[in-house]
């Protein structure tokens, strides 16, 4: 089961990166066959020094830094989301366990 988890997500990062190339050369393909660099065609992934000669990560457009994604974490734990069905999952597997917990108690006794 692990062996194919790893797959998996191996599988699953290689087509995502994929894709991105993939819109990159798209992009490149549309600024050559238009023959001139048009400002509101933006690169797709694009990582360069600044001039602090920090590295910095564009996708999209959008700048990403360790920050934004820091950010995005302390807000997500300050909204404290309720997931239906992480709920009900946390139900089911609780009476699941008392069952099972009830029966392998039961069997117990009748070995006794």
């Amino acid at each position: 089961m692990a062996k194919f988890t790893l797959q998996f997500l191996t599988a699953v990062i290689l087509l995502f990166f994929g894709v991105l190339l993939g819109m990159q050369q798209a992009n490149q393909g549309m600024i050559k066959m238009k023959g001139y660099n048009d400002p509101s065609f933006q690169t797709v992934f694009h990582v360069a020094k600044d001039k602090n000669g920090e590295m910095e990560a564009m996708v999209m457009g959008n700048r990403v830094s360790i920050e934004n994604i820091s950010e995005k974490k302390e807000k997500l734990e300050q909204m404290k989301m309720f997931n239906l069905f992480s709920e009900l999952g946390k139900h089911l597997a609780e009476g699941v366990r008392s069952v099972i917990q009830s029966l392998l108690s039961f069997v117990g006794q009748l070995i006794e």
